[in-house]
């Protein structure tokens, strides 16, 4: 491939892309990513998570330093080249009394379920969505893989994700599943593709590839996946990350 660095930009999904659902990046990425990608591409990350959330699994803060971008929440907070340059905010932008509205509601539909496993931490507020959880997320590594496969077959977040689109049809609400135990919400545009409007900015990226493993319709890779401005990879695990950079890169 006859780019340079700044050509192309490679955009990367954390969760199951980067890392193992809910795991640490491990050292042999990070060694590769680091010295065998980020030599030959502009490197950033996006993600539904928190910046916290992002140093936990990516090793703490030296990512502020490792990727040129980082987008947590979906691209709603932007870092470059280490330093904050903008963020949105959901509670500004639908306001309180809606806010309140939706959470009581989904508090309320929650305790009405009954389902094999029910901890804490049902709704997570974020600076740019709700991350809706049925189980809680202070459930264990185990208990997630358990509600995981009683999902797959119960479809309890989708379940919900309908009730919920019924409900608030008056307001514009978009409802992304990623992970293994959680639904994300958020304004209709406040997917992962905003992030692009960031990283396009002040920019002349020929090529702009993005790595996601939830790329299919409902998945919160899948509108930036399809998004006209990238070119898309569908990945199955970090290994298969690895795979198609080698291929891409020529390494």
């Amino acid at each position: 491939m006859a780019f340079q660095r700044e050509d192309i930009l490679l955009l990367f999904d954390m969760d199951g892309t980067l890392t193992k659902s809910r795991a640490v990046i491990e050292d042999e990425f990070k060694t590769f990513l680091y010295n065998e990608v980020r030599p030959r591409a502009t490197i950033g990350v996006v993600g539904g998570s928190d910046l916290e959330k992002m140093f936990e699994q990516l090793n703490g803060q030296e990512i502020l330093q490792k990727f040129d971008y980082i987008y947590p929440e979906n691209g709603l907070l932007q870092y470059e080249n280490g330093v904050e340059v903008g963020r949105e905010s959901i509670s500004q932008y639908l306001g309180e009394e809606v806010l309140q509205r939706f959470i009581n509601f989904v508090l309320r539909y929650l305790s009405e379920i009954t389902i094999p496993i029910k901890r804490g931490t049902f709704i997570e507020f974020r600076n740019g969505m709700l991350n809706v959880s049925p189980i809680g997320r202070n459930c264990s590594v185990a208990e997630r893989k358990q509600f995981f496969e009683y999902d797959r077959a119960n479809y309890i977040r989708q379940r919900m994700i309908d009730v919920l689109k019924n409900e608030f049809q008056d307001v514009d609400l978009t409802y992304s599943i990623g992970g293994e135990i959680s639904f994300d919400v958020f304004p209709n545009g406040w997917d992962k593709t905003y992030c692009l409007k960031h990283a396009t900015k002040g920019t002349s990226f020929k090529e702009i590839h993005f790595f996601g493993d939830k790329t299919d319709p409902g998945g919160n890779d899948y509108e930036i996946y399809m998004d006209s401005r990238t070119i898309g990879h569908k990945v199955s695990c970090p290994d298969d990350t690895i795979h198609q950079l080698k291929e891409l890169l020529k390494i």
